[in-house]
């Protein structure tokens, strides 16, 4: 190589924000390359909002070449790491494989869809990583109640409008609220349907929703969701799926056909295909991110298992403020290795969190001050838009309209079912 090319693999929270803060410091001196199977970042705590008919999908989507400058955005999947030889390969989008050579390596492939052993779950459920799932979620939502007012069948009209969510966690739980308002909004365009309220239930085998958060904020969020009639079922989950409904674990049938899975993530299968020592499925990583024994790689994000300064002992849990945070350091550090400011551990500062439960309702504690309802709906808005890196105009703008007037529900037929598979227990699908 001519000069040093340092290439980035993903371009989720912590890549994105590596390739940004790298682009600034190298300032020129380092090509900076991007390797990511998309040409934008996706920013995925308002995916939520895209499935419940809140905000168009471009809102959540960030060109990568707009918003990143300097950087040279490569389209493909990293199929491949030869460590030794300091080089990847990759796939790109029509099928062709090219070798990538590096002098520093940021790996941040990021994380996909946990899929446990339970019968029927990978052909009957669909899980909520990306703007395909989002989407594919809004139309079948529209659909199955479009169905329900075609058929004089009350069993099958019960099923077409009953909904089943699996984890309650951040993901899980704001499908569920997102999901219920529009639902009902829909349903209001029905005659047929007059005295039907769609039913959703959200289920997690944790005593509580949101049990990585505040007691506090878990039971504000759970009372919000039993006041809208959303049935939270602790303690449950599923045994078997099937076309016509769900069998769970305190041992009764539902008849439903949407089954949505968020019962979390795991880490990119490329992980494990590197070779590299791994903590619980990441990468293990020092204080300063670099992979020991490769001082030349340096892991972030999801991909990471990131030794926790505020848990000795632990990791750093998948969040994307630690990814964020982590991307920016990996950067940093790099830029070091070169002589541009000095090599720092990584250290983390919780600023709180938010919860977005639609309509004016949400939990937060920002600062670890805890907050419900309109203040929380305010700060988790002005969050989202401060931690947008782009889109923000149009984005306050699809609030706007959907606060004062009617979301959209016509079915495109953009994303048919098999598009959307859940089962990522194999990298060629994981890829896909």
């Amino acid at each position: 190589m001519a000069r040093p090319r340092i290439v980035i693999v993903g371009a989720g929270f912590a890549g994105f924000h590596a390739a940004r803060r790298l682009a600034r410091v190298s300032r020129g001196a380092a090509d900076v390359v991007l390797v990511n199977p998309t040409d934008y970042f996706l920013y995925l705590p308002l995916l939520p909002e895209v499935s419940g008919g809140v905000l168009d999908p471009r809102r959540v989507t960030v060109s990568l070449a707009d918003t990143l400058p300097g950087v040279r955005v490569v389209l493909g999947e990293v199929d491949g790491i030869d460590v030794d030889g300091r080089a990847l390969s990759y796939v790109d989008p029509e099928g062709r494989t090219s070798r990538l050579s590096y002098h520093r390596l940021v790996l941040a492939a990021g994380s996909v869809n946990k899929l446990l052993p339970i019968p029927g779950v990978a052909d009957h459920a669909h899980g909520f990583r990306g703007i395909p799932e989002a989407v594919y979620l809004r139309e079948r939502l529209i659909q199955q109640i479009e169905l329900a007012d075609a058929t004089d069948d009350p069993t099958e009209r019960e099923a077409r409008c009953t909904f089943v969510v699996v984890g309650a966690g951040y993901t899980g739980t704001e499908v569920a609220a997102q999901g219920q308002l529009f639902t009902d909004e829909i349903v209001r365009h029905h005659p047929r349907l007059d005295g039907i309220r769609p039913r959703w239930l959200l289920l997690d085998t944790a005593d509580r929703v949101l049990p990585g958060l505040a007691a506090r904020m878990s039971r504000a969020a759970e009372r919000v969701l039993r006041e809208r009639g959303i049935e939270v079922c602790l303690g449950t989950s599923v045994t078997e799926a099937t076309a016509d409904g769900v069998q769970l674990s305190d041992g009764r049938f539902l008849p439903s056909r949407t089954l949505v899975w968020c019962v979390g993530v795991r880490p990119d299968p490329l992980v494990e295909a590197t070779g590299l020592a791994t903590t619980r499925g990441r990468v293990t990583v020092d204080e300063y991110l670099s992979v020991p024994g490769h001082p030349e790689i340096l892991a972030c994000g999801d991909a990471a298992a990131v030794p926790d300064p505020a848990r000795p002992g632990e990791i750093t849990p998948m969040t994307a403020q630690h990814a964020v945070r982590q991307g920016r350091l990996a950067a940093d550090n790099i830029a070091a290795s070169y002589g541009v400011g000095r090599r720092r551990q990584y250290r983390h500062r919780d600023l709180g969190f938010v919860v977005d439960l639609g309509g004016w309702q949400a939990t937060a504690n920002p600062l670890h001050v805890p907050l419900s309802g309109l203040p929380a709906r305010a700060v988790a808005r002005g969050y989202h838009l401060l931690s947008l890196p782009a889109n923000r105009a149009r984005t306050a703008a699809d609030w706007l309209f959907a606060a004062i007037g009617s979301r959209p529900s016509v079915q495109l037929g953009l994303v048919p079912d098999a598009a959307v598979p859940l089962d990522t227990a194999t990298p060629e699908l994981a890829h896909r």
